[in-house]
């Protein structure tokens, strides 16, 4: 390891300068809400989550160059700080992402200029990290490869529109994602599985923050009424039930198996469990952050929108659907990590996908209480049903 850069070991923990790192996803991730929310429609939706996957792309890029040298050491602190500037560059141009605005510099070319500065900052300092490590370096060389393609991509998609602009992002991001994907896992390593687990554990709070962000903006500075009182803390008991179902059980269970793997075997664990899964799983919050937003509107303004009014459209899928497609990945996980399904969260899924229809005629209120009361429902019924299930799994390994 060359003088300047500081191994991971066993037992290292997350550093404050990844904590300072992350701030700039804080921002990134309230400009992609509001993206979505300017444009309530598919391609709307689609640019959203297009933007959300650049974003964890270069997050996880850096939470795996933190697992491999310390982050706030040496020449990786001045790569961890020269991207966090770019990214914040990537997150003010987010609203101009897919269509530059009058004047100023070309806002979708800066996007993918500064999307393309922050992988190559990550090889750089990768390269630094593995300058004795013959495998790593190769593999590193290989996973980048793709990204490099795909940010050039992104810039010649800077210059086109519609739907057209929207095939050139998710060939770009296909390319990058499947590549990684396509290196292999030789090479790579994950010296502290608590540390790495950690990283991933404090993302999905940086996204749950934001959806008790999005209830705030909702209602920005209109007045505040009893309606308003009780779907926002509606708001926060749903946030913080996303937290439960994810930390109570999975977040742990998810560590423990990664710690007990070794080899090959541990850095596929992390590369299934953690970089892959935890998409969809952040995808699923910024999309509730999105229909929570429009859902406190609806109940805020009421010089546009009446008492009994139903959220519907876009934002309501938004709630239902990002709701949905979070529980599923908790499954997915839980089928990764323990070889079966958590039956019980799918069929929650299903039955939100399945009501929402029926959700559109009631007010927005009464969704958002409906919706939070159908995952305090869950929680409720598996602490009953598995209760000892539960105490034997996280008692097992202590």
């Amino acid at each position: 390891m060359p003088p300047r850069l500081t191994a991971v070991t066993q037992g290292h923990r997350v550093t404050t300068l990844e904590l300072f790192f992350d701030l700039v996803f804080v921002y990134a991730i309230t400009q992609t809400v509001q993206l979505m929310s300017d444009r309530l429609d598919l391609l709307g939706l689609g640019q959203g989550v297009m933007v959300v996957a650049v974003l964890w792309w270069s997050w996880c890029s850096y939470a795996w160059l933190g697992t491999t040298v310390r982050a706030d050491e040496g020449l990786a602190r001045f790569a961890m700080l020269g991207a966090m500037a770019v990214m914040f560059l990537v997150a003010l141009a987010i609203p101009e992402a897919f269509g530059d605005f009058p004047g100023g510099l070309h806002a979708p070319l800066l996007f993918a200029s500064c999307y393309l500065l922050v992988r190559v900052l990550h090889l750089a300092a990768y390269l630094g990290a593995a300058r004795e490590d013959a495998a790593l370096r190769s593999v590193v060389l290989r996973s980048t490869a793709p990204g490099l393609c795909g940010a050039l991509i992104l810039a010649g998609a800077a210059f086109t529109t519609g739907g057209v602009q929207l095939a050139l992002w998710v060939v770009a991001l296909l390319i990058d994602y499947v590549g990684v994907r396509a290196a292999g896992a030789r090479g790579w390593q994950v010296p502290a599985p608590a540390h790495f687990a950690e990283r991933f554990g404090l993302i999905v709070i940086v996204a749950l923050g934001e959806s008790i962000v999005a209830i705030g903006v909702g209602i920005g500075t209109l007045p505040i009424s009893w309606p308003v009182v009780l779907t926002a803390v509606c708001g926060l008991v749903l946030a913080a039930s996303m937290w439960w179902v994810y930390f109570d059980v999975v977040a742990k269970l998810a560590e423990r198996r990664l710690a007990a793997a070794t080899g090959l075997e541990r850095v596929r664990l992390a590369t299934d469990s953690y970089t892959y899964l935890h998409l969809p799983l952040i995808t699923g919050i910024v999309l509730v952050a999105l229909g929570m937003k429009k859902a406190l509107l609806y109940v805020a303004d009421r010089d546009h929108h009446g008492p009994a009014e139903a959220l519907h459209g876009l934002p309501l899928w938004a709630l239902a659907g990002g709701l949905a497609l979070y529980l599923v990945t908790l499954s997915a996980l839980r089928r990764r990590n323990q070889g079966t399904w958590n039956v019980q969260r799918l069929v929650v899924a299903g039955l939100l996908l399945a009501g929402a229809p029926l959700l559109e005629l009631v007010p927005a209120a009464v969704l958002v209480v409906v919706v939070t009361g159908v995952m305090v429902g869950l929680i409720s019924f598996e602490r009953v049903r598995f209760g000892e299930r539960r105490r034997t799994m996280l008692t097992a390994g202590q």
